[in-house]
């Protein structure tokens, strides 16, 4: 199991999901249309490091951070 955890304002609590990539967990997540909208806007991090490409391996015990933009001033 991997735990995806959503931050800032898309408002949803911590899941924990079976998934062998991060192209499973894409897939996963965009089954929940509460989340469509965020997907293709936000950055993610695997472990607390930031990537670009859903080929990413996952163990059991992974955390995946799914992060929306922010701007600040």
């Amino acid at each position: 199991m991997v735990k995806v955890e959503f931050l800032g304002p898309i408002d949803k609590a911590p899941i924990e999901i079976e998934a062998k990539s991060l192209r499973e967990v894409s897939q996963k997540l965009k089954e929940d249309l509460s989340l469509v909208d965020w997907l293709d806007k936000c950055a993610v991090a695997h472990n607390d490091t930031m990537v670009n490409s859903l080929d990413i391996a996952l163990q059991d015990g992974d955390r995946i951070s799914i992060l929306p933009p922010v701007c600040g001033g």
